[in-house]
């Protein structure tokens, strides 16, 4: 028999997926409120796209990543407001544990088939779930497989209502 702590915190070997800026900019429209707030992206490098596009376009960004011993489980950065990023698509219950356990607003990018588990059920309860999803697939880069889901931000706090479609753009 499995336990169930290794099925609900299991990891994956496909973990290192590049999020294209076009799947990116569409956050930009919901973002205006936290112009003057600190933007955390943690699962991410100085060359990723989140961190990218938010300081070209003025927002004050730190980021952090597991290469650079700041582990998400274990790191918060002193001062931050809101969280944006891609996390590992494997560990999902513990990020979203993690992200909810703060109480601020995030929006993370996840895979939608995880709205077929029990798991974001549980965690969401008592919290509104926000939705932001998106016409078409997103072309991750970097990944050694094929992603063949869709994927959406899973939100807190952040937009202004529970679900929103956008189109996307390819460059």
């Amino acid at each position: 028999m499995i336990a169930s702590s290794k099925i609900l915190y299991s990891k994956g070997n496909n973990d290192e997926c590049y999020t294209p800026k076009y799947a990116i900019t569409p956050l930009l429209e919901f973002t205006p409120q936290f112009k003057d707030k600190i933007i955390w992206c943690p699962f991410d490098k100085r060359e990723s796209n989140f961190v990218k596009i938010f300081n070209a376009n003025g927002y004050n960004v730190v980021y952090s990543h597991l290469d650079e011993n700041k582990d998400y489980y274990g790191y918060e950065p002193e001062k931050w407001d809101l969280m944006i990023s891609n996390p590992p698509f494997t560990n999902k219950r513990k990020i979203f544990e993690r992200a909810l356990s703060f109480g601020k607003p995030f929006a993370l990018l996840m895979s939608l088939t995880w709205l077929n588990d029990s798991a974001p059920k549980q965690l969401f309860y008592e919290k509104d779930l926000q939705l932001l999803m998106f016409d078409k697939r997103i072309k991750f880069t970097g990944c050694d497989n094929k992603i063949t889901f869709s994927s959406a931000y899973y939100c807190y706090n952040f937009l202004p209502k529970q679900i929103i479609m956008r189109k996307i753009k390819e460059y």
